[in-house]
């Protein structure tokens, strides 16, 4: 399978590392709510429209999105054959 520059970067990042800032990231601050909670609630009901509160929201999740996009990357190149190149590999 053929490495990406995307691959790469995401090998560098190991799980002992990721995992508990993406963690951290998402729960903090622990009281009274996580904000990423928060701000999930107000995106559900629509009230989710000042700028501050969705950048909040992004940076919140930024660890658990990249944390699910080295699982999906590993996932994947287990799953593809050795000999065909990571472009002709159809996403699941």
């Amino acid at each position: 399978m053929k490495t990406t520059w995307y691959y790469r970067w995401l090998d560098a990042l190991s799980y002992k590392l990721l995992i508990p800032l993406a963690l951290l990231l998402a729960l903090a601050p622990f009281n009274p709510e996580p904000h990423l909670v928060e701000t999930t609630g107000m995106l559900v009901r629509g009230e989710l429209t000042e700028p501050v509160y969705i950048f909040d929201f992004f940076m919140h999740g930024a660890g658990l999105f990249i944390l699910a996009l080295k699982v999906g990357a590993d996932i994947r190149r287990r799953n593809a054959p050795a000999d065909v190149p990571a472009s002709d590999v159809e996403p699941p």
